[in-house]
């Protein structure tokens, strides 16, 4: 019989531990910036986080876990629920009451996901009604209260349909309405950043903001709707004498998950975006946000551009992007810009590192290839990937210029020099002159012909040297500028730190000057 060695404790453990582990955290978020609307900036971003997703290293969040975590959405209609309603019915007077219920708790889980509205209450109430008549046949009346109650304590007025429902259910019906007009009431006191904000609890509007409502002691799903904003729903614990909550809408509403999770930047605010970035990264349990977005200059090509943001301390960390045009960015530039901002560094041709004046080109209104700084003091410089050879277009002109500066230069050093010989040439002339105004008495005689002479041979040698001096001048400056032309910009490294805790803030820059 062959040995079989048997597994030690350890190794099984180890096993066990292994198949048990949970999957690592996201580290990134990829969210797109500006109109959410615009097919071109939803196509890039995702061109972008599937080439960041393809990456084996990269724990990117997916977008369903976005939208799931954020905007979770029924997976059915509101027609189709109101089928499942039905169906559950007709099992609940079958006296299938096990079948009744399943239905009737799975309608109810996509019930709560629709958006809200006097749809949505009509759904709820009808299922939650359905499920105390299921349980109440089942004997179990605690059960069954506690389901007219959903209904109850938002519509203590509501009334049961009597060709529906018998007579000893009206009753019960009628008891828990009295004993909840006597059950003692909190205070929600409920206020959003954007005035007149619609609030719906459980579905069912209740008023704007600011709105203070006296309810039982509970959980409630609150929403709340100003035009196209909407909030992230959430659970409300309405306890104690007064429950107060402020939502911030106009950081909530502007976030969106389809067609891209997406951040609404219709003013252009930057610094707005970038403190939303950060909140979205905090609330979603992220180390580091990438915020992509379409940049437009005043002139010249449009922009893919990528901001890496880290969460826990609210820094832009680097910043790149490059040249695009139509729907579908240049795999190649994707690639090379994803290296860039989850690495620093930039191993492609199309990005590379390049220090210059600390302009994004979209800010400066410039068409050079240049990105905004990043956190290191470098910056991301993007050849235009419009053309078909950049580098050796470059290159031609910044040679040229180079030559061209070189002669100007040598002209006009040349040209000042020969300034000098003409003025030590004029000084000979000018010790003749004054010699032949020495012997007339001090001074210059018409009829003395060596005097005329010696005179009009400075006058010019005089008009000589003027030339050579403002010829010699322009042409050193004129070389002196193509050259500066002619050279790439270089800038020094430079390092911005920003800190901030519960004391104050404070910003540190840093460098070789």
């Amino acid at each position: 019989m062959p040995f079989r060695p048997k597994p030690s404790a350890f190794a099984l453990l180890l096993c066990l531990l292994c198949a048990t582990a949970p999957e690592a955290a996201p580290h990134r978020l990829v969210v797109s910036s500006g109109d959410c609307r615009d097919a071109e900036l939803s196509g890039q971003s995702k061109a972008f986080y599937d080439a960041l997703r393809a990456r084996p290293e990269q724990r990117v969040l997916g977008v369903p876990e976005f939208a799931e975590r954020l905007f979770p959405a029924s997976s059915r209609s509101f027609e189709d629920l109101q089928r499942q309603l039905d169906a559950a019915q007709d099992q609940f007077y079958e006296g299938r009451n096990a079948r009744a219920s399943q239905l009737l708790d799975d309608a109810l889980r996509d019930i709560r996901r629709l958006p809200p509205g006097e749809p949505r209450w009509k759904l709820f109430a009808h299922a939650q009604l359905l499920h105390g008549l299921n349980q109440r046949a089942q004997g179990k009346t605690k059960d069954s209260d506690a389901a007219f109650l959903q209904v109850l304590r938002l519509q203590p007025k509501y009334q049961l349909d009597p060709d529906q429902y018998a007579p000893s259910i009206r009753q019960a019906f009628e008891k828990l309405r009295r004993d909840l007009a006597r059950t003692p009431k909190v205070k929600l006191s409920l206020k959003s950043t954007l005035p007149a904000s619609d609030v719906y609890l459980e579905g069912l509007g209740v008023g704007q903001t600011p709105l203070t409502l006296e309810l039982p002691a509970g959980a409630y799903e609150l929403s709340m709707v100003k035009g196209d904003a909407v909030s992230f729903p959430r659970q409300v614990q309405a306890q104690g004498a007064d429950t107060p909550l402020l939502v911030d809408l106009a950081y909530e509403g502007s976030v969106t998950a389809a067609p891209f999770p997406c951040l609404s930047a219709a003013d252009g605010n930057e610094e707005r975006t970038w403190s939303h970035a950060v909140r979205l990264g905090g609330t979603l349990g992220v180390e580091e946000v990438i915020v992509v977005r379409l940049e437009r200059a005043s002139s010249g090509p449009k922009w893919f551009a990528a901001t890496v943001l880290n969460v826990e301390g609210g820094q832009k960390l680097r910043e790149g992007g490059f040249k695009t045009q139509g729907l579908d960015a240049p795999g190649e530039a994707l690639s090379a810009l994803v290296d860039f901002v989850t690495t620093g560094r930039s191993p492609s041709n199309l990005v590379v590192m390049n220090s210059a004046n600390g302009k994004a080109p979209w800010d400066a209104g410039s068409t050079r290839g240049t990105a905004a700084s990043s956190g290191t003091g470098a910056e991301l410089t993007a050849p235009n990937l419009l053309s078909e050879d950049v580098s050796g277009a470059a290159a031609s002109p910044r040679t040229g210029l180079r030559t061209a500066s070189y002669v100007a230069v040598g002209a006009g050093v040349a040209a000042l020099g020969g300034a000098g010989v003409v003025r030590l040439l004029a000084q000979k002339d000018l010790n003749g002159l004054e010699d032949r105004r020495a012997a007339n008495g001090g001074q210059l005689v018409s009829t003395d012909a060596r005097a005329v002479a010696l005179r009009d041979s400075l006058v010019g040698k005089s008009h000589l040297m003027t030339g050579l001096l403002v010829g010699g001048g322009a042409a050193v400056v004129t070389g002196a500028v193509l050259f500066l032309v002619s050279s790439p910009a270089k800038a020094p490294p430079v390092t911005l730190g920003v800190a901030a805790d519960g004391t104050g803030a404070a910003a540190s820059v840093s460098g070789s000057f």
